[in-house]
Protein backbone atom coordinates (compact mmCIF):
# COMPACT_ATOMS: atom_id res chain seq x y z
CA UNK A 1 0.00 0.00 0.00
CA UNK A 2 1.16 2.95 -0.92
CA UNK A 3 1.93 6.38 1.68
CA UNK A 4 -0.14 8.27 -0.50
CA UNK A 5 -3.15 5.87 -0.01
CA UNK A 6 -2.22 5.05 4.22
CA UNK A 7 -1.61 8.69 4.54
CA UNK A 8 -5.18 9.03 2.91
CA UNK A 9 -6.78 6.33 4.99
CA UNK A 10 -5.76 7.37 8.23
CA UNK A 11 -7.17 11.28 7.69
CA UNK A 12 -10.35 10.18 6.25
CA UNK A 13 -10.66 7.46 9.14
CA UNK A 14 -9.91 10.30 11.60
CA UNK A 15 -12.46 12.38 10.12
CA UNK A 16 -14.54 9.78 10.18
CA UNK A 17 -14.59 9.20 13.42
CA UNK A 18 -14.52 12.61 14.78
CA UNK A 19 -17.77 13.16 12.21
CA UNK A 20 -19.34 10.25 13.70
CA UNK A 21 -18.41 11.83 16.86
CA UNK A 22 -20.11 14.77 16.40
CA UNK A 23 -22.94 13.88 14.58
CA UNK A 24 -23.63 11.44 17.56
CA UNK A 25 -23.64 14.14 20.07
CA UNK A 26 -25.44 16.53 18.33
CA UNK A 27 -28.29 14.23 17.50
CA UNK A 28 -28.43 12.74 20.87
CA UNK A 29 -28.96 16.88 22.13
CA UNK A 30 -31.56 17.58 19.75
CA UNK A 31 -33.83 14.16 20.26
CA UNK A 32 -33.44 14.09 24.29
CA UNK A 33 -34.40 17.99 24.16
CA UNK A 34 -37.59 17.12 22.15
CA UNK A 35 -38.59 14.15 24.22
CA UNK A 36 -37.99 16.01 27.63
CA UNK A 37 -40.06 18.92 26.25
CA UNK A 38 -43.16 16.69 25.60
CA UNK A 39 -42.41 14.86 28.79
CA UNK A 40 -42.38 18.10 30.32
CA UNK A 41 -45.22 19.47 28.76
CA UNK A 42 -47.29 16.14 29.68
CA UNK A 43 -45.79 16.93 33.35
CA UNK A 44 -47.27 20.48 34.09
CA UNK A 45 -50.89 19.55 31.92
CA UNK A 46 -51.22 16.71 34.10
CA UNK A 47 -50.29 19.01 37.33
CA UNK A 48 -53.05 21.97 35.77
CA UNK A 49 -55.57 19.46 36.04
CA UNK A 50 -54.66 17.46 39.36
CA UNK A 51 -55.00 20.97 40.97
CA UNK A 52 -58.30 21.80 39.10
CA UNK A 53 -59.52 18.50 40.08
CA UNK A 54 -57.91 18.89 43.99
CA UNK A 55 -59.83 22.34 44.71
CA UNK A 56 -63.10 21.35 42.54
CA UNK A 57 -63.21 17.85 42.13
CA UNK A 58 -63.36 18.63 38.26
CA UNK A 59 -61.41 20.29 35.48
CA UNK A 60 -62.11 22.45 33.03
CA UNK A 61 -58.91 21.01 30.80
CA UNK A 62 -60.92 17.62 30.50
CA UNK A 63 -63.76 19.55 28.92
CA UNK A 64 -61.95 21.66 26.52
CA UNK A 65 -60.88 20.52 22.99
CA UNK A 66 -56.71 20.25 22.86
CA UNK A 67 -56.75 17.85 20.07
CA UNK A 68 -54.29 20.70 18.96
CA UNK A 69 -51.66 20.33 21.54
CA UNK A 70 -52.65 16.25 21.19
CA UNK A 71 -52.63 15.68 24.76
CA UNK A 72 -55.28 13.35 26.26
CA UNK A 73 -56.14 12.58 29.64
CA UNK A 74 -57.67 9.45 31.63
CA UNK A 75 -59.00 9.67 35.47
CA UNK A 76 -59.15 7.10 38.14
CA UNK A 77 -60.53 6.89 41.46
CA UNK A 78 -58.52 5.78 44.43
CA UNK A 79 -59.10 2.02 43.94
CA UNK A 80 -57.61 2.67 40.21
CA UNK A 81 -60.86 2.04 38.30
CA UNK A 82 -61.57 4.46 35.17
CA UNK A 83 -63.88 7.10 35.38
CA UNK A 84 -63.88 9.73 32.83
CA UNK A 85 -61.60 10.98 29.74
CA UNK A 86 -61.16 13.97 28.01
CA UNK A 87 -62.60 14.88 24.36
CA UNK A 88 -59.17 12.89 22.74
CA UNK A 89 -59.81 9.57 23.25
CA UNK A 90 -56.45 7.89 22.64
CA UNK A 91 -56.48 4.09 21.19
CA UNK A 92 -54.92 2.64 23.98
CA UNK A 93 -56.14 -0.13 26.90
CA UNK A 94 -56.52 1.28 30.11
CA UNK A 95 -53.63 0.74 32.55
CA UNK A 96 -53.65 -0.50 36.15
CA UNK A 97 -52.14 3.17 37.85
CA UNK A 98 -51.57 1.65 40.94
CA UNK A 99 -49.29 -1.22 39.86
CA UNK A 100 -47.37 1.35 37.19
CA UNK A 101 -46.56 3.58 40.41
CA UNK A 102 -45.19 0.96 42.80
CA UNK A 103 -43.22 -1.05 40.60
CA UNK A 104 -41.83 2.53 39.23
CA UNK A 105 -41.57 1.41 35.85
CA UNK A 106 -40.84 4.87 34.31
CA UNK A 107 -38.49 4.27 30.96
CA UNK A 108 -37.22 6.86 28.29
CA UNK A 109 -38.48 7.56 25.45
CA UNK A 110 -35.37 8.79 23.98
CA UNK A 111 -33.32 5.37 22.54
CA UNK A 112 -30.03 6.92 22.64
CA UNK A 113 -30.36 8.55 25.91
CA UNK A 114 -31.58 5.26 27.36
CA UNK A 115 -28.47 4.05 25.94
CA UNK A 116 -26.14 6.22 27.67
CA UNK A 117 -28.02 5.94 31.03
CA UNK A 118 -27.94 10.01 31.16
CA UNK A 119 -30.39 11.83 33.80
CA UNK A 120 -34.12 12.21 32.50
CA UNK A 121 -36.87 14.15 33.44
CA UNK A 122 -38.11 13.95 37.56
CA UNK A 123 -41.64 13.88 38.51
CA UNK A 124 -43.75 12.30 41.17
CA UNK A 125 -45.31 9.94 38.64
CA UNK A 126 -44.03 7.17 36.31
CA UNK A 127 -43.60 7.95 32.68
CA UNK A 128 -44.67 4.83 30.47
CA UNK A 129 -44.46 4.00 26.64
CA UNK A 130 -47.48 2.34 24.78
CA UNK A 131 -47.89 1.06 21.01
CA UNK A 132 -50.92 2.73 20.20
CA UNK A 133 -53.29 1.21 17.97
CA UNK A 134 -53.26 3.42 14.97
CA UNK A 135 -49.25 1.90 15.03
CA UNK A 136 -47.38 4.98 16.41
CA UNK A 137 -45.49 5.23 19.74
CA UNK A 138 -47.37 7.02 23.05
CA UNK A 139 -46.14 8.90 25.27
CA UNK A 140 -47.85 7.99 28.92
CA UNK A 141 -47.59 9.75 32.29
CA UNK A 142 -49.47 8.92 35.46
CA UNK A 143 -49.25 10.61 39.09
CA UNK A 144 -51.44 9.96 42.17
CA UNK A 145 -54.09 12.64 42.81
CA UNK A 146 -53.58 13.82 46.29
CA UNK A 147 -55.42 16.01 48.92
CA UNK A 148 -53.66 16.14 52.29
CA UNK A 149 -53.02 12.45 53.33
CA UNK A 150 -55.65 11.16 51.16
CA UNK A 151 -55.46 9.84 47.57
CA UNK A 152 -58.14 11.14 45.30
CA UNK A 153 -57.55 9.23 42.45
CA UNK A 154 -55.13 8.83 39.41
CA UNK A 155 -54.41 11.23 36.56
CA UNK A 156 -52.96 9.41 33.21
CA UNK A 157 -52.02 12.03 30.21
CA UNK A 158 -51.32 10.68 26.87
CA UNK A 159 -49.60 12.09 24.22
CA UNK A 160 -48.51 10.46 20.83
CA UNK A 161 -44.95 10.48 19.62
CA UNK A 162 -45.17 9.79 15.95
CA UNK A 163 -44.62 13.54 14.48
CA UNK A 164 -41.52 13.76 17.00
CA UNK A 165 -40.65 10.29 16.16
CA UNK A 166 -41.17 10.93 12.06
CA UNK A 167 -39.06 14.14 12.66
CA UNK A 168 -35.80 12.35 14.97
CA UNK A 169 -35.68 9.17 12.00
CA UNK A 170 -35.72 12.24 9.32
CA UNK A 171 -32.74 14.18 11.26
CA UNK A 172 -30.89 10.34 11.83
CA UNK A 173 -31.06 9.90 7.91
CA UNK A 174 -29.99 13.81 6.83
CA UNK A 175 -27.45 13.31 9.33
CA UNK A 176 -26.10 9.94 7.76
CA UNK A 177 -26.18 11.16 4.45
CA UNK A 178 -24.53 14.44 5.13
CA UNK A 179 -21.55 12.16 6.82
CA UNK A 180 -21.52 9.94 4.00
CA UNK A 181 -20.86 12.72 1.79
CA UNK A 182 -18.44 14.36 3.80
CA UNK A 183 -16.21 10.88 4.33
CA UNK A 184 -16.14 10.36 1.21
CA UNK A 185 -15.14 14.35 0.12
CA UNK A 186 -12.33 14.01 2.78
CA UNK A 187 -11.32 10.65 1.37
CA UNK A 188 -11.23 12.10 -1.70
CA UNK A 189 -9.75 15.24 -0.30
CA UNK A 190 -6.90 13.64 1.61
CA UNK A 191 -5.95 11.56 -1.46
CA UNK A 192 -5.70 14.82 -3.66
CA UNK A 193 -3.60 16.54 -0.46
CA UNK A 194 -1.19 13.51 0.01
CA UNK A 195 -0.43 13.19 -3.36
CA UNK A 196 0.07 17.26 -3.62
CA UNK A 197 2.27 16.70 -0.87
CA UNK A 198 4.33 13.68 -1.64
CA UNK A 199 5.13 14.92 -5.17
CA UNK A 200 8.00 16.29 -3.94
CA UNK A 201 9.53 13.03 -2.64
CA UNK A 202 8.35 11.59 -6.27
CA UNK A 203 10.17 13.20 -7.84
CA UNK A 204 13.15 12.67 -5.22
CA UNK A 205 12.68 9.31 -5.73
CA UNK A 206 12.73 9.15 -9.12
CA UNK A 207 16.05 11.04 -9.27
CA UNK A 208 17.68 8.36 -6.69
CA UNK A 209 16.48 5.57 -9.13
CA UNK A 210 18.15 7.42 -12.12
CA UNK A 211 21.49 7.63 -9.68
CA UNK A 212 21.22 4.28 -8.60
CA UNK A 213 20.42 2.81 -11.92
CA UNK A 214 23.56 4.92 -13.82
CA UNK A 215 25.91 4.51 -10.93
CA UNK A 216 26.58 8.42 -11.53
CA UNK A 217 27.11 10.32 -8.19
CA UNK A 218 27.68 13.85 -9.91
CA UNK A 219 24.11 14.00 -10.34
CA UNK A 220 21.81 15.74 -7.60
CA UNK A 221 18.16 15.83 -6.69
CA UNK A 222 16.15 19.00 -6.79
CA UNK A 223 16.34 21.11 -4.35
CA UNK A 224 13.01 21.70 -2.66
CA UNK A 225 12.14 25.45 -1.95
CA UNK A 226 9.76 24.46 0.80
CA UNK A 227 11.71 24.94 4.67
CA UNK A 228 9.65 22.18 6.02
CA UNK A 229 11.12 18.47 6.22
CA UNK A 230 11.15 17.76 2.55
CA UNK A 231 13.33 20.89 1.37
CA UNK A 232 15.73 19.27 4.52
CA UNK A 233 15.68 16.03 3.00
CA UNK A 234 16.17 17.32 -0.38
CA UNK A 235 19.40 18.66 1.06
CA UNK A 236 20.56 16.07 3.08
CA UNK A 237 20.06 13.91 0.34
CA UNK A 238 22.59 16.29 -1.60
CA UNK A 239 24.85 16.18 0.94
CA UNK A 240 24.74 12.43 1.36
CA UNK A 241 25.64 12.31 -2.41
CA UNK A 242 28.04 14.50 -2.10
CA UNK A 243 30.03 12.79 0.90
CA UNK A 244 29.13 9.69 -1.30
CA UNK A 245 31.19 10.81 -4.39
CA UNK A 246 34.01 11.96 -2.31
CA UNK A 247 34.07 8.76 -0.92
CA UNK A 248 34.37 7.16 -3.52
CA UNK A 249 36.64 8.86 -5.29
CA UNK A 250 39.15 8.88 -2.10
CA UNK A 251 38.38 4.79 -2.46
CA UNK A 252 39.12 5.11 -6.35
CA UNK A 253 42.35 6.69 -5.14
CA UNK A 254 43.04 4.44 -2.42
CA UNK A 255 42.69 1.54 -4.81
CA UNK A 256 44.87 2.89 -7.22
CA UNK A 257 47.86 4.24 -5.20
CA UNK A 258 47.44 0.76 -2.98
CA UNK A 259 48.06 -1.48 -6.81
CA UNK A 260 51.03 0.81 -7.74
CA UNK A 261 52.49 0.52 -3.80
CA UNK A 262 51.40 -3.36 -3.76
CA UNK A 263 52.99 -3.81 -7.33
CA UNK A 264 56.40 -2.52 -6.69
CA UNK A 265 57.76 -5.25 -4.08
CA UNK A 266 55.56 -7.73 -6.25
CA UNK A 267 57.76 -7.53 -9.15
CA UNK A 268 61.02 -7.02 -7.22
CA UNK A 269 60.04 -10.82 -5.70
CA UNK A 270 58.98 -11.99 -8.81
CA UNK A 271 61.99 -10.62 -10.58
CA UNK A 272 64.93 -12.02 -8.04
CA UNK A 273 63.01 -15.62 -8.25
CA UNK A 274 62.70 -15.67 -11.92
CA UNK A 275 66.13 -14.74 -12.08
CA UNK A 276 67.71 -17.44 -9.44
CA UNK A 277 65.43 -20.38 -11.75
CA UNK A 278 66.99 -19.00 -14.70
CA UNK A 279 70.17 -19.16 -13.47
CA UNK A 280 71.07 -22.17 -10.80
CA UNK A 281 74.23 -21.81 -11.29
CA UNK A 282 74.51 -18.44 -10.07
CA UNK A 283 77.72 -17.22 -8.50
CA UNK A 284 76.90 -17.74 -4.20
CA UNK A 285 77.35 -14.03 -4.29
CA UNK A 286 74.96 -13.01 -6.54
CA UNK A 287 72.48 -15.80 -5.57
CA UNK A 288 73.22 -13.90 -1.79
CA UNK A 289 72.04 -10.20 -3.27
CA UNK A 290 68.67 -11.39 -5.06
CA UNK A 291 67.87 -13.97 -1.48
CA UNK A 292 68.25 -10.51 0.18
CA UNK A 293 66.48 -8.02 -2.11
CA UNK A 294 63.45 -10.71 -1.97
CA UNK A 295 63.54 -11.14 1.67
CA UNK A 296 63.49 -6.79 1.76
CA UNK A 297 60.71 -6.87 -0.08
CA UNK A 298 58.39 -9.44 1.37
CA UNK A 299 59.14 -7.91 4.89
CA UNK A 300 57.89 -4.52 2.79
CA UNK A 301 55.25 -6.01 1.42
CA UNK A 302 53.82 -7.55 4.88
CA UNK A 303 54.44 -3.99 6.59
CA UNK A 304 51.81 -2.39 3.79
CA UNK A 305 49.59 -5.12 3.77
CA UNK A 306 49.57 -4.77 7.64
CA UNK A 307 48.66 -1.03 7.36
CA UNK A 308 46.21 -1.71 4.53
CA UNK A 309 44.56 -3.86 7.01
CA UNK A 310 44.50 -1.69 10.27
CA UNK A 311 43.19 1.24 7.53
CA UNK A 312 40.72 -1.03 6.33
CA UNK A 313 39.15 -2.28 9.83
CA UNK A 314 39.00 1.74 10.56
CA UNK A 315 36.84 2.41 7.65
CA UNK A 316 34.86 -0.55 8.92
CA UNK A 317 34.02 1.13 12.07
CA UNK A 318 35.49 -1.79 14.62
CA UNK A 319 35.46 -1.08 18.04
CA UNK A 320 38.62 -0.33 20.06
CA UNK A 321 39.23 -2.07 23.50
CA UNK A 322 38.67 0.86 26.47
CA UNK A 323 40.81 0.34 28.64
CA UNK A 324 42.11 2.86 31.46
CA UNK A 325 45.87 2.93 32.04
CA UNK A 326 49.10 5.23 32.27
CA UNK A 327 50.13 6.63 28.88
CA UNK A 328 53.61 7.67 30.22
CA UNK A 329 54.72 4.20 30.36
CA UNK A 330 53.08 3.27 26.97
CA UNK A 331 55.00 6.06 25.29
CA UNK A 332 58.28 4.65 27.58
CA UNK A 333 57.43 1.65 25.90
CA UNK A 334 57.60 2.90 22.51
CA UNK A 335 61.11 4.89 22.93
CA UNK A 336 62.14 1.31 24.29
CA UNK A 337 61.07 -0.12 20.95
CA UNK A 338 62.04 2.60 18.75
CA UNK A 339 66.10 2.80 20.68
CA UNK A 340 67.41 0.23 18.21
CA UNK A 341 66.26 2.27 14.84
CA UNK A 342 68.82 4.87 16.17
CA UNK A 343 71.75 6.18 13.74
CA UNK A 344 72.94 8.16 16.29
CA UNK A 345 70.37 10.79 17.19
CA UNK A 346 70.07 11.32 20.70
CA UNK A 347 66.80 10.42 22.45
CA UNK A 348 65.30 12.80 25.34
CA UNK A 349 61.74 12.24 27.00
CA UNK A 350 59.77 14.11 29.02
CA UNK A 351 56.96 12.44 30.17
CA UNK A 352 54.57 13.08 33.52
CA UNK A 353 51.95 10.33 34.92
CA UNK A 354 48.62 11.11 33.14
CA UNK A 355 46.54 8.58 32.44
CA UNK A 356 44.16 7.66 29.78
CA UNK A 357 40.69 5.70 28.30
CA UNK A 358 41.72 4.18 25.53
CA UNK A 359 43.06 0.75 23.18
CA UNK A 360 46.99 0.33 24.61
CA UNK A 361 48.18 -0.95 21.47
CA UNK A 362 47.17 1.26 19.27
CA UNK A 363 48.03 4.08 21.09
CA UNK A 364 51.46 2.36 21.22
CA UNK A 365 51.47 1.81 17.68
CA UNK A 366 50.64 5.85 17.26
CA UNK A 367 53.73 6.76 18.72
CA UNK A 368 56.29 4.29 17.20
CA UNK A 369 54.99 5.70 14.13
CA UNK A 370 55.72 9.21 15.18
CA UNK A 371 59.23 8.01 16.71
CA UNK A 372 59.86 6.46 13.57
CA UNK A 373 59.14 8.65 11.05
CA UNK A 374 61.41 11.16 13.31
CA UNK A 375 64.37 8.96 13.76
CA UNK A 376 64.10 8.46 10.08
CA UNK A 377 63.91 12.02 8.71
CA UNK A 378 66.46 13.40 11.11
CA UNK A 379 70.85 13.27 10.98
CA UNK A 380 73.05 10.80 13.03
CA UNK A 381 73.87 14.15 14.97
CA UNK A 382 70.35 15.36 15.08
CA UNK A 383 67.81 15.22 18.37
CA UNK A 384 64.50 14.16 18.93
CA UNK A 385 62.46 15.09 22.23
CA UNK A 386 59.28 13.30 23.25
CA UNK A 387 56.83 15.46 26.15
CA UNK A 388 53.96 14.48 27.21
CA UNK A 389 51.99 16.41 29.53
CA UNK A 390 48.56 17.97 30.99
CA UNK A 391 46.76 21.00 29.61
CA UNK A 392 43.11 21.19 31.43
CA UNK A 393 41.47 18.16 30.45
CA UNK A 394 43.41 17.25 28.05
CA UNK A 395 47.12 15.63 27.44
CA UNK A 396 49.69 16.85 25.35
CA UNK A 397 51.98 14.94 23.47
CA UNK A 398 54.68 16.47 21.18
CA UNK A 399 57.66 14.15 19.19
CA UNK A 400 59.67 17.08 18.14
CA UNK A 401 63.02 16.41 15.77
CA UNK A 402 65.50 18.64 13.90
CA UNK A 403 65.59 16.66 11.01
CA UNK A 404 64.75 17.81 7.37
CA UNK A 405 61.73 19.24 8.19
CA UNK A 406 58.81 19.04 5.50
CA UNK A 407 57.70 21.43 2.60
CA UNK A 408 54.96 24.29 3.09
CA UNK A 409 53.26 22.78 -0.20
CA UNK A 410 53.27 19.32 1.17
CA UNK A 411 52.07 20.06 4.71
CA UNK A 412 48.77 19.69 3.91
CA UNK A 413 48.86 16.32 2.48
CA UNK A 414 50.79 14.85 4.76
CA UNK A 415 47.79 12.90 6.45
CA UNK A 416 46.58 11.92 3.17
CA UNK A 417 46.94 7.38 2.43
CA UNK A 418 49.92 6.84 0.17
CA UNK A 419 51.09 10.57 -0.09
CA UNK A 420 55.24 10.91 0.90
CA UNK A 421 56.71 14.29 -0.14
CA UNK A 422 60.33 13.97 -2.89
CA UNK A 423 62.51 14.24 0.43
CA UNK A 424 60.99 11.62 2.34
CA UNK A 425 60.72 9.27 -1.18
CA UNK A 426 64.50 10.11 -1.16
CA UNK A 427 65.54 9.44 2.23
CA UNK A 428 63.06 6.03 2.80
CA UNK A 429 61.97 4.72 -0.57
CA UNK A 430 60.91 1.32 0.92
CA UNK A 431 58.20 3.33 2.80
CA UNK A 432 54.63 3.11 2.38
CA UNK A 433 53.12 6.52 3.07
CA UNK A 434 50.49 5.30 5.70
CA UNK A 435 52.00 5.74 8.80
CA UNK A 436 50.84 9.06 9.28
CA UNK A 437 47.26 7.98 7.97
CA UNK A 438 47.06 5.90 10.82
CA UNK A 439 48.27 8.17 13.44
CA UNK A 440 45.68 10.29 12.01
CA UNK A 441 42.75 7.56 12.59
CA UNK A 442 43.93 6.43 15.72
CA UNK A 443 44.00 10.04 17.50
CA UNK A 444 40.52 10.64 16.61
CA UNK A 445 38.91 7.20 17.56
CA UNK A 446 40.25 8.37 20.95
CA UNK A 447 38.51 11.47 20.44
CA UNK A 448 41.64 13.43 19.96
CA UNK A 449 43.64 15.21 16.97
CA UNK A 450 46.93 15.35 15.51
CA UNK A 451 48.23 18.44 14.25
CA UNK A 452 51.94 18.88 12.33
CA UNK A 453 54.22 21.46 12.30
CA UNK A 454 57.62 22.59 10.55
CA UNK A 455 59.99 24.29 8.79
CA UNK A 456 62.70 23.22 6.04
CA UNK A 457 65.80 22.02 7.35
CA UNK A 458 64.81 22.95 10.91
CA UNK A 459 63.11 20.00 12.45
CA UNK A 460 59.42 18.97 12.55
CA UNK A 461 57.05 19.05 15.66
CA UNK A 462 53.95 16.49 15.56
CA UNK A 463 50.88 17.74 18.76
CA UNK A 464 48.60 14.78 19.39
CA UNK A 465 45.99 15.88 21.82
CA UNK A 466 44.06 13.46 23.65
CA UNK A 467 41.12 13.62 26.62
CA UNK A 468 42.86 13.17 30.44
CA UNK A 469 41.27 10.30 32.60
CA UNK A 470 41.58 11.11 36.25
CA UNK A 471 43.67 9.09 38.38
CA UNK A 472 41.99 5.89 39.38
Amino acid sequence: MSIRLRLALWYGTLCTVLIALVSLLGFSAYTRGQYQTLDQVLVLSANHVAVGWQESGTSYVLEADISEIQVAFRLYDNTGQFKRGSRLEPPLELIKPQRVLEQDVSVYADPIARLLRLPWTRSEGAFLLQQGQDGQRWRVYVTPLVKGQETLGYLEALTPLGLLDTSVRWLATLLFAVGLISILAVFGLGLMLAGGALQPIARLVETVQQIAHSADLTMRVQPIAAHDELGRLSVTFNEMLENLAKAAEVQKRFVADASHELRAPLAAIQGNLELLRRYPEMPAADRQVALSEAEREALRLSRLVADLLVLAKGDAGMPLRQTRFRLDEVVQEAIRDAAHLTEGQHLEAHLQPLWVLGDRDYLEQLVVILLDNALKYTPATGLVQVELKPEGDHLHLRVQDTGIGIAPEDLPYVFDRFYRADKARRRDPGGSGLGLAIARWIAERHQGSIQIASQPGQGTTVSVVLPARPVP
